[in-house]
């Protein structure tokens, strides 16, 4: 996956039948929901869960679509210093002592190199299209995926973009009522 496109991987998993439904549900958080967009483009009878997500490029928030013009996300670095974690907390919407172990837990077992691939891939994301079958759960708090710019179809209160799992409960919720519906 590293050196390729989000759209030639998710072209690659499709050719390697990692999905063997014709009409799956395809389901993803953040940069994960705009893979499953990517992969409903071969599957044209998906149905799409995005969650704390993007659909199209047009909601990607303007300092990221700068981020990829410029170049600027190969120039950060992908871990934050420790003086510095506080902002990527608080853009993760990082609530309690068990949200900022989780997270911790993440910054020390995700690889550096998938992370700047996935970054990159996030603020260069051409997508335009959106499926037929499409559902977009968001939290009117997410500070890295604007409410006012996601076209979300469920809104969490009070949530951020953390909130699979500090708001776990409603989210399932919402998910139990789009599979049931559909």
């Amino acid at each position: 996956m590293i050196g390729e496109e989000i759209e030639a991987y998710a072209l690659r998993m499709k050719l390697k039948n990692a999905i063997l439904e014709d009409d799956p549900i395809l389901m993803g958080v953040s940069f994960g929901g705009m893979m499953a967009v990517e992969l409903a483009k071969h599957f044209p009878a998906a149905t799409v869960v995005q969650i704390s997500s993007a659909g199209t490029r047009r909601q990607l928030p303007w300092w990221m679509k700068i981020s990829g013009r410029l170049g600027l996300n190969r120039l950060l670095p992908v871990r934050p210093g420790k003086g510095f974690r506080w902002l990527e907390d608080y853009s993760l919407g990082v609530e309690t002592e068990d949200d900022a172990r989780l997270v911790e837990g993440f910054r020390g077992k995700t690889d550096p190199r998938y992370l700047r691939w996935a970054l990159g891939q996030v603020v260069n994301w051409k997508n335009d299209w959106r499926p037929d079958r499409y559902f977009h759960v968001q939290g009117d708090r997410d500070r890295i995926f604007a409410l006012s710019r996601s076209g979300a179809t469920h809104v969490v209160s009070g949530a951020g973009h953390f909130m699979v799992y500090n708001r776990a409960a409603e989210v399932s919720g919402i998910l139990t009522v789009i599979i049931n519906s559909l």
